[in-house]
């Protein structure tokens, strides 16, 4: 079969493509913007990219288009297969109908944490020799790849909630039909395509009808809006994590940055988690992966053990390099709550030495303002905060740093911010930069201006 892609170089439309190649489909694909890293792995699979959406990249006609999210009517290529009758499909659709729909799948929703869940328990399966298929909406370095088919029945898929393409505005995780679910959080987000936090509790309650009577449900304990959604109806085998009584899986810290943590199964010890990761976040995160591995079949010890040597995800967290005594990160924090955690995690393993935030606040819900009131507390751990002001913004970021209890500079060119740091940045600095982004290529100039200041 002919698979043609619209919108192929998005991680998860890139994942499809990957996966449709693997399953032995001759697969072609185009995108507004074709560039690497994404463009390499494609084309390194022999899959023929198009930039632009011009009508030539239909010759030969396919067999079906898969058309992402991203694509709206009035784009050339959507209006072609429209006009022409060509087959077509969403992502989410497809998936299910060429591989999900005879697999054991593990799905993780929420609104925070779903990349390094996914990339946690796609390890724990893998480390225990399970060999599972895999749909991530990131990189985790334990494996260098976002997607695979898998050599078992399980198959671990980052569950989104956003829309599944123009003609079908149903979240992509109604299509993913999961045997064992992970609930991590709900907080309104996407405002882009919903109006409000009871419009995507809704799809959440969509997702959970889903889910079959024998499967299992995880979510934390003390997650009101979570605990909503469930109270609308909820027909599977349920545990919850968090220090509540009721919780099925707790977690308790043995060092204060939760690199060293006991795991506690049904109010017993189990084991003890050691390893790289940092944040209360990554310990509750990484309890709903050995929860959810442990339905799958997989002894608590193993699971426990594997998280030793698992190794993130690229852009959570990521030490880019050190220059001069100076720390650099990336991370993907787009989201108030989000950016609050990501700070709050680095502060426990730095103690008192300087963080300086800096943020590009890029989201289409950001941009809308929807977050405005909220943003000046997520960065109150920080010692000071750089701003780049987007020339699209809907809103003055002005309000906000009069809002905020730590010192904060706003900045209309990523240059700008880079002049600033070089000219004020000490040894034993850690400059923690965060968008859902490129950022302008911020971690690459920064580095050049330090190190030639150095030189």
């Amino acid at each position: 079969m002919h698979v043609h892609i619209l919108g192929i170089c998005g991680t998860f439309m890139g994942g499809i493509a990957a996966i449709a190649k693997s399953l032995g489909h001759t697969v072609t694909g185009s995108d507004r913007n074709v560039y690497p890293p994404m463009s390499t792995q494609l084309e390194q699979l022999g899959i023929t990219l198009y930039e632009g959406y011009s009508a030539e990249q239909f010759t030969p006609t396919p067999d079906i288009v898969i058309i992402g999210n991203a694509m709206a009517r009035g784009n050339p290529a959507v209006e072609y297969v429209l006009d022409r009758n060509l087959p077509y499909t969403s992502g989410p659709q497809w998936l299910l109908d060429h591989l999900l729909k005879d697999r054991w799948v593990l799905a993780v929703a929420g609104t925070h944490g779903k990349t390094t869940t996914s990339s946690m328990l796609t390890w724990i399966l893998e480390d225990c020799g399970l060999a599972p298929g895999f749909l991530i909406g990131g990189v985790p370095e334990n494996f260098g790849i976002s997607a695979r088919i898998g050599e078992s029945p399980f198959f671990v898929i980052e569950a989104d909630e956003y829309d599944s393409a123009f003609f079908d505005k149903r979240s992509k995780f109604v299509h993913y039909r999961p045997r064992t679910l992970i609930l991590n959080n709900l907080e309104f987000d996407h405002a882009d395509i919903f109006e409000n936090l009871d419009a995507i509790k809704r799809q959440f309650h969509h997702l959970i009808r889903t889910v079959p009577s024998n499967g299992m449900i995880l979510s934390r304990a003390a997650e009101a809006n979570m605990e909503a959604v469930l109270e609308m109806g909820c027909w599977s085998e349920q545990e919850f994590i968090g220090p509540a009584n009721k919780s099925t899986w707790q977690a308790q810290a043995l060092k204060s940055d939760c690199s060293q943590f006991n795991v506690i199964h049904k109010k017993q010890p189990v084991g003890t988690v050691n390893w790289s990761l940092i944040g209360e976040h990554n310990m509750e995160n990484a309890l709903m992966a050995i929860g959810a591995a442990h339905h799958a079949g997989v002894p608590l010890k193993d699971a426990i053990d594997a998280l030793a040597r698992f190794k993130n995800v690229k852009r959570r967290m990521e030490i880019k390099g050190l220059v001069n005594g100076i720390t650099l990160y990336d991370d993907f924090a787009h989201h108030p709550t989000a950016i609050k955690t990501t700070i709050d995690g680095l502060r426990q393993k730095v103690g008192n030495q300087r963080i300086i935030a800096v943020l590009e606040p890029r989201s289409n819900t950001m941009r809308m303002g929807v977050h405005k009131n909220q943003l000046a507390q997520s960065w109150q751990v920080a010692d000071e905060v750089h701003l780049l002001e987007p020339s699209n913004l809907g809103w003055s970021l002005q309000e906000t740093v009069n809002n905020s209890k730590v010192p904060v500079k706003v900045y209309q060119q990523t240059d700008d911010i880079v002049t600033s740091l070089a000219g004020s940045l000490q040894s034993g600095d850690h400059v923690l930069i965060m968008s859902n982004g490129g950022f302008d290529a911020i971690h690459t100039k920064l580095f050049d201006t330090l190190g030639a200041i150095s030189a």
